[in-house]
């Protein structure tokens, strides 16, 4: 009797081998739970219907807002993130104000300066110029108009001051904070005071 349900069983494996074999090479045959090996992909941030959220009820208590990525923490700041938390100030003329208690927390050093040369080249010499004059290409050209001399403009703000009209623009300045992170906010400010032979107070 045993050798009988041995050989049943071993001829159903067979069998089910040489099925799963016969399928062809473009054919991969029955996947037990594919969604276990290949789960399915969602957009970041993309809104989710009720049901796909995790609900058969309508009463989506895990996912209440049908996101497919879950909201952070309240009160929490995201790692490499809490430069951007220090210096939020919203664009007005009273944060332009609060922003003269900012110090550079950054020092002078030689690989500042230089890192801040560099952001400054990219972003600030059409305007600016290479020595700070103002008198870049595009206000060379006519297409903007001029912009004060560092050495005219920085001895009547401080840093912070600086740094605040390069995260949020001032007058016809554009913006840069979404281009640059503070702590290269930072060193573009310690360039420019050098830059300006201005004494950063």
């Amino acid at each position: 009797m045993r050798k009988s349900i041995y050989t049943l069983l071993a001829v159903a494996a067979s069998t089910v081998v040489m099925v799963g074999c016969s399928a062809g090479g473009d054919n991969p045959g029955v996947e037990y739970a594919p969604n276990m090996y290949v789960s399915f992909a969602y957009e970041p941030m993309s809104q989710l219907a009720t049901d796909d959220a995790g609900s058969s009820n309508g009463n989506n208590t895990i996912n209440p807002y049908g996101m497919n990525m879950r909201l952070p923490v309240k009160g929490t700041i995201a790692r490499g993130q809490l430069d951007y938390a220090t210096y939020n100030l919203p664009k007005s003329n009273e944060s332009y104000e609060a922003a003269s208690a900012w110090k550079n927390p950054l020092a002078a050093t030689e690989y500042n300066l230089a890192e801040g040369k560099r952001l400054y080249n990219i972003n600030c010499t059409p305007c600016h110029g290479e020595d700070g004059l103002g008198k870049g290409t595009i206000v060379a050209d006519g297409k903007y108009p001029q912009v004060p001399a560092y050495g005219d403009r920085l001895p009547t703000i401080n840093q912070g001051k600086a740094f605040y009209s390069i995260t949020h623009g001032k007058n016809l300045m554009g913006a840069y904070g979404s281009a640059l992170s503070p702590k290269q906010r930072w060193q573009v400010v310690h360039y420019i005071y050098n830059l300006s032979g201005v004494t950063a107070n």
